[in-house]
């Protein structure tokens, strides 16, 4: 058995959460907890595609911020 103490706003978000789950309060701290440690361990969606991010790099670092420019520049250069 574990005791422990809550602020108050965190005690009353869980008495809001697990009544409108339909849950007990212990219920609703026991599969949070298991949840939790569950995730704890699993890779972020960063490390899941690490190896994708960047394969394909343009070697322009302002793609994101200069887009509109970028694209102008490549519209116009097809007209000519």
């Amino acid at each position: 058995m574990i005791t422990l103490r809550l602020d108050p706003e965190l005690e009353q978000h869980i008495n809001v959460t697990a009544k409108n789950l339909g849950l007990t309060k212990s219920e609703l701290i026991r599969k949070s907890i298991s949840t939790y440690l569950e995730n704890l361990n699993s890779l972020s969606p960063w490390e899941l595609g690490e190896e994708y991010f960047g394969k394909y790099s343009s070697g322009l670092g302002n793609l994101s911020t200069d887009r509109k420019e970028l694209i102008k520049n490549k519209i116009r250069a097809k007209r000519r």
